[in-house]
């Protein structure tokens, strides 16, 4: 059977998602922005599933954007920020977001703008003395993601949102992660925009969206229409933006029941590998983590040898992000939390979902651990 424990690159789409979109593929075909009424009715479906991705975060409908994923909405909210007091353009983030944050980052800074990246500690999570040191008077946005897609690890979010406040500053996160696995309250974490992608909850690929609360008046992010509000031109991908929010009102309904059980196939998994795989290390294993996702380090043993081995047998993980596959450099997140390249090199990303069962965790813990002690056996680092 196919195991597929890869989730934090994407999901499968969930059945009640699919149904929803058909129609709008198909009949319901027409342009929303159109004046005659075959288009235009479609708004009032648009509409509804706004409604229900600002349930899902505790917002208002009007404060929700929609976008084609997580990287627009993280380039919208910090390339936009950067536009509005010329006074502050400064960023602060960290050296473990996302590629959408940290290369937008970097072309801020090339704008001659000031941009800080705070430290993490040795278990992933952010070192205040760092972040707190890189705020200054011209930094007008913090963005500190709320879970690390690698490591799962947890951001203080409510407390990195008070300080950037207490600095004149505004707060974005990066919940791509997060959202759909903890709860999130936009209104008592004190978040000033925030980044979902419908793809991470068991929506479609190409649908996303960023929170921006009331008051913040960001400058266009693209031209050529009206748009959702003048700030971001285009065409509405209406089956997308349907099956958004169909996944973001699911998610909502199984929120806690599924924190709790994905938690339990986390903690079996983990247990499992502990004890069938010597040696092996969970990263950021004391630190507060997603419920559905978990770095292991099997050391002496290269990822990628293990990774070929496990997809023969039809199960499916990863060594980290899914946007960094390809690389030749080894984690920068596991880098920048002290862990060397050699260790970083033998990591293995496990990450669950809502459709995850206990008999796949059974199949993953009895398939591994033989990979791991006969790759250890040919291998000459297995003993360093």
């Amino acid at each position: 059977m196919k195991v597929y424990l890869d989730n934090n690159a994407t999901t499968r789409i969930a059945p009640e998602v699919l149904d929803a979109m058909l129609p709008f593929l198909t009949e319901k075909f027409g342009n929303p922005s159109s004046f005659h009424s075959f288009g235009s009715d479609l708004m009032e479906e648009i509409e509804a599933a706004r409604e229900k991705v600002a349930a899902l975060l505790g917002a208002h409908a009007g404060e929700i954007v929609f976008t084609s994923g997580g990287t627009e909405s993280d380039n919208m909210a910090l390339t936009c920020s950067a536009s509005i007091n010329p006074l502050k353009p400064g960023l602060v983030t960290s050296t473990i977001e996302h590629p959408a944050v940290l290369e937008t980052a970097e072309c801020i800074r090339s704008r001659g703008h000031p941009v800080g990246l705070s430290e993490v500690n040795h278990d992933g999570t952010l070192n205040m003395d760092s972040f707190i040191s890189l705020i200054t008077e011209q930094t007008g946005l913090v963005s500190i993601m709320m879970a690390n897609n690698e490591t799962g690890v947890i951001m203080p979010v409510e407390e990195t949102a008070r300080i950037a406040h207490e600095r004149g500053a505004l707060f974005h996160t990066d919940a791509v992660q997060a959202a759909g696995k903890i709860p999130i309250d936009v209104r008592s974490s004190g978040i000033d925009m925030l980044s979902i992608s419908a793809h991470k909850l068991h929506g479609p690929k190409g649908a996303g969206a960023l929170f921006i609360r009331e008051g913040i008046d960001l400058p266009p992010f693209m031209l050529g229409g009206h748009q959702e509000n003048g700030l971001r031109a285009g065409t509405y991908n209406t089956a997308g933006i349907i099956g958004l929010g169909v996944a973001a009102s699911l998610a909502a309904e199984h929120l806690l029941e599924e924190k709790g059980r994905t938690g339990l196939l986390l903690g079996r998994l983990e247990a499992g590998i502990l004890e069938k795989c010597p040696g092996a290390i969970i990263v950021s294993a004391g630190a507060r983590r997603l419920p559905n996702t978990a770095t292991v380090l099997f050391r002496g043993v290269e990822s990628e040898a293990v990774m070929t081995l496990l997809d023969i047998e039809g199960i499916c993980v990863s060594s980290g992000s899914a946007c960094s596959t390809g690389e030749e450099t080894s984690s920068y997140v596991l880098a920048a939390m002290g862990i060397g390249a050699d260790d970083a090199n033998t990591a293995l990303r496990f990450s669950l979902s809502r459709y995850t069962t206990g008999r796949e965790i059974d199949c993953v813990l009895e398939v591994l651990p033989p990979i791991i002690n006969k790759l250890r056996k040919i291998s000459p680092y297995a003993n360093r």
